[in-house]
């Protein structure tokens, strides 16, 4: 269902120590770490996102949903504007991820980041 899950933290150290240590028994590790913050999975297809967030109030929740097919992302775009989100990236490749990394993104009505994508074989 889920191909990745992005939130903010008010306290990041102590939130990267808590994911880290409460996910270690079912086999999720941090597999990437930088300015943004961590990225932590068990399978390296679907991950868990930890974001730096430089004010009080943490970043709205993103979500990514995996699709079978571009034909998936662009019907989740086309309707989802269609019943009011706000566009926040039309369907197409996304090279700074990968050569394979299709996704469209739409912003939900309480703000959120709404994502499908589809990883091209």
């Amino acid at each position: 269902m889920f191909d990745h899950v992005v939130f903010g933290v008010r306290d990041f150290d102590k939130s990267k120590t808590f994911y880290q240590k409460v996910l270690a028994p079912i086999g999720i590790k941090t597999i990437a770490e930088d300015k943004l913050g961590i990225e932590l999975s068990a399978d390296g297809k679907s991950s868990l996102c930890i974001r730096r967030t430089p004010e009080d109030n943490p970043a709205h929740l993103h979500l990514a949903f995996v699709a079978q097919s571009r034909e998936q992302v662009q019907t989740f775009h086309q309707i989802a504007l269609q019943i009011g989100a706000k566009d926040n990236g039309a369907p197409g490749i996304r090279p700074n991820y990968s050569g394979q990394y299709y996704a469209a993104y739409v912003i939900d009505p309480d703000g959120h980041n709404i994502e499908m994508v589809y990883h091209q074989e």
